[in-house]
């Protein structure tokens, strides 16, 4: 029999502590409801359950790339509904001015609300935005990420739809009052006369009078000498003569500005908002800011602050009405190509999310598999351990008993 050593305590007191870790790993495990809480429970099932759960949390975020996708194509394709709405209105309008039962006077008008109609489409291009980004003036290029992991992309982009795009804006006109001198017999009546080209046409398309230099205008009629002279050469456009004055209405070709009121100088050329959106060096040409497109190209140089306006297509003559009739049509198709192709591009993403929605589930269940406990296998484990346990600390308490046995040697 020995004292300095007592063997059966020393290890029923290793059976206590084992057990004693058993009952605190079951408990933590019970509490979390996880399998692993730490990498010491199973290292290799720690770095397969943290990869997974990136992938799963990369693409329950995808899903909501791929929704604010949607939402993004839904807001572009709600401003083309209504783009399509003004261009029927615009094709009904020109249909209209192409039967010769109206006048010039109810040309004009229809032109009045083809100009507004023209406006707002560019309007809704320019303000058209999601999240700040403007939509529809042609710049947006996207791209949506729509799975967890790299170049998993989805890139969209949508075309220009505003009016001078579409081919639906007018020429670029300014007013100028210029002086007119009579001589002989001529008398030029109040109203408002077209130039076209070398003859001067009134209202009814009768041709008034011829030039040979765009100054000095003949009559058609009467003797040879009746005449009239303006201050300055008259290329194109539109005369309106009131009480003596002449108002020439001069044109020139658009060659990117959408339907609005500009302000133009020798140096300049501003929208209706006082933004800068070209420059010029000689007063005649301005370049936009980004060097490349001309958008404006006058005849005469500018100096003082002019005012140009820009309005729809030319639906003032049977002939122009006919014609924009077809470039209307074509607008309207080119609108439902751009409506088609986002409509085709949301399809898509909604099949993207119910993709990731299942991808995203079967990860989970798999995580779950290698992550989370089983209570009831667990529960089993901690009873036993528990039982384990008391019964070593009862078994520690006889052992401790057992030296005294050797007082009774002592005796």
């Amino acid at each position: 029999m020995i004292i300095n050593h007592n063997i059966a305590a020393l290890n029923t007191h290793r059976q206590l502590s084992s057990n004693s870790n058993a009952v605190q790993g079951s408990l933590e495990k019970l509490s979390s409801g996880l399998a692993i809480n730490k990498a010491g429970d199973d290292a290799a099932g720690l770095a397969i359950s943290e990869k997974m759960r990136g992938q799963i949390r990369g693409l329950e975020m995808a899903q909501k790339n791929a929704q604010d996708g949607i939402s993004l194509i839904q807001t572009a394709e709600g401003a083309l509904n209504e783009t399509h709405a003004i261009l029927q209105r615009m094709r009904e309008l020109a249909v209209q001015s192409s039967n010769d039962t109206n006048t010039e006077t109810d040309r004009a008008e229809l032109q009045k609300e083809v100009d507004q109609l023209s406006e707002e489409l560019s309007r809704i291009g320019n303000t058209t935005e999601f999240n700040t980004q403007n939509l529809l003036n042609g710049k947006f290029e996207g791209t949506f990420h729509i799975g967890a992991n790299e170049q998993q992309n989805l890139k969209i982009n949508i075309n220009d739809m505003r009016g001078n795009k579409l081919g639906v804006t007018g020429n670029a006109k300014f007013e100028e009052t210029v002086s007119v001198t009579e001589t002989g017999a001529a008398d030029l009546k109040d109203g408002i006369y077209k130039v076209d080209g070398t003859d001067l046409k009134d209202a009814d398309g009768n041709v008034v009078a011829t030039t040979t230099d765009q100054l000095t205008w003949t009559a058609s009629v009467g003797e040879t000498d009746d005449t009239f002279v303006f201050t300055q050469e008259i290329d194109s456009g539109t005369i309106k003569i009131a009480n003596g004055e002449a108002t020439a209405v001069s044109e020139f070709e658009n060659g990117g500005l959408q339907a609005g009121t500009y302000t133009a100088n020798a140096t300049t050329l501003k929208d209706s908002n006082g933004n800068t959106i070209a420059t010029s060096t000689d007063g005649t040409t301005f370049t936009g800011l980004d060097g490349k497109t001309t958008l404006l190209t006058v005849d005469t140089a500018l100096t003082a602050d002019t005012t140009i306006s820009v309005g729809g297509i030319d639906v003032s003559s049977q002939s122009a009405a006919d014609s924009a009739i077809t470039t209307i049509q074509s607008a309207i198709d080119t609108v439902s190509a751009e409506r088609s192709k986002l409509g085709a591009y949301q399809n898509r993403l909604d099949h993207t999310i119910n993709n990731l929605g299942t991808s995203a589930e079967n990860l989970t269940a798999a995580e779950s598999r290698i992550r989370d406990v089983d209570m009831a296998k667990e529960m089993m484990e901690f009873t036993k351990n528990n039982i384990l346990s008391q019964a070593a600390q009862s078994m520690l308490a006889q052992a401790n008993q057992q030296p005294q046995g050797v007082l009774q040697l002592l005796r």
